[in-house]
């Protein structure tokens, strides 16, 4: 995991106000840290989900954290809330047909600032 100040310099190198603001505020929580750094790094190694890659690596009932984009490519048919930086607006609408629980990243850290009970889930 890497250190508050070096996410601090490479938030610098962000262009992107929503993304820039995400950041900072997860470097502010402990349970959030590791998320900061991977949204403070390189834009190939953020991690973008499909819905039927979520749908296969989580279980019933979870809270999963995607640090980057969650795509629209297959559905999800379990009751699970999904975090995640963006969502693509296909995406969204599977999301809302199925009834999943989904939020941004910025809108769980206000509700849920220790992390409890989450998952990031990685490649």
């Amino acid at each position: 995991m890497k250190s508050k100040s070096k996410i601090s310099k490479q938030i610098e190198k962000k262009r992107h106000s929503i993304l820039v603001e995400t950041i900072i505020v997860a470097k502010k929580h402990e349970g959030w840290l590791n998320v900061a750094s991977i949204l403070a790094g390189p834009i190939r190694r953020r991690i973008n989900f499909n819905l039927d890659e979520i749908n296969k690596n989580t279980k019933e009932g979870e809270i999963v954290i995607i640090p980057g984009k969650v795509l629209s490519q297959g559905e999800i048919n379990k009751k699970i809330t999904i975090i995640a930086l963006n969502f693509s607006e296909k995406a969204r609408e599977k999301l809302l047909k199925s009834k999943t629980i989904f939020s941004t990243i910025r809108e769980e850290i206000e509700k849920n600032p220790g992390a409890k009970n989450t998952r990031v889930l990685l490649k």
